[in-house]
């Protein structure tokens, strides 16, 4: 009997699967070509169940990307439970920008695998969407930032982000990109 496609993992199954993403990440950092053989011995994991989780490269790549962009959408809310609204979104920008620079290094990977233009924008632009309006909207609730900024308006804002080279000083370049964004959402904001 067939498993369907969306239903849960077993607990170690799933362990397996985030550790497999884990190494592939780095692995898939360092080398776009990295071999998927190896990829499943870092990660100790038999040949069988690394083809069961990920079938060939493009599926790997893909679902790498996929975990990232959920592991930075899924903080937002994590960040608001225990930070001000204000704190919380500006710690999640630099969450982002630490993405943005690690995507960056996956971008040869990402570009042998896929082919179709759109692909990855498209994996992650829902919940990054999410994230972004859960964090504006707690913050205009707050009155910390000005009204009316939208999620389009916040990611054309922080668009530098991605012409920050990642082999360069980027924490300092991104940081103060990031400040200024900040300085300039707070510009207008009710409780100012």
């Amino acid at each position: 009997m067939q498993q369907k496609k969306d239903a849960p993992l077993r607990s170690d199954a799933q362990r397996n699967r985030e550790r497999i993403l884990e190494v592939a990440l780095a692995e898939l950092t360092r080398s776009a070509d990295a071999p998927l053989s190896a990829i499943a011995k870092k990660a100790g994991v038999g040949q069988g169940t690394f083809y069961r989780h990920f079938p060939n490269r493009e599926a790997l790549v893909l679902e790498v990307y996929r975990y990232e962009v959920q592991q930075v959408a899924d903080a937002a809310a994590q960040l608001l439970e225990t930070r001000a609204p204000d704190r919380a979104l500006r710690e999640w920008m630099d969450r982002l920008a630490q993405y943005a620079m690690a995507k960056a290094g996956l971008a040869d990977a990402m570009r042998k695998a896929t082919t179709a233009r759109g692909t990855l924008t498209s994996l992650g632009h829902g919940a990054v969407t999410s994230a972004v309006t859960l964090l504006l909207d707690a913050n205009e609730e707050a009155g910390t930032i000005r009204p009316g900024v939208t999620p389009d308006d916040f990611v054309l804002a922080i668009a530098g982000l991605w012409q920050i080279d990642p082999h360069s000083d980027w924490q300092q370049r991104a940081g103060r990109l990031l400040d200024l964004v900040m300085d300039g959402l707070r510009a207008g904001a009710p409780s100012r």
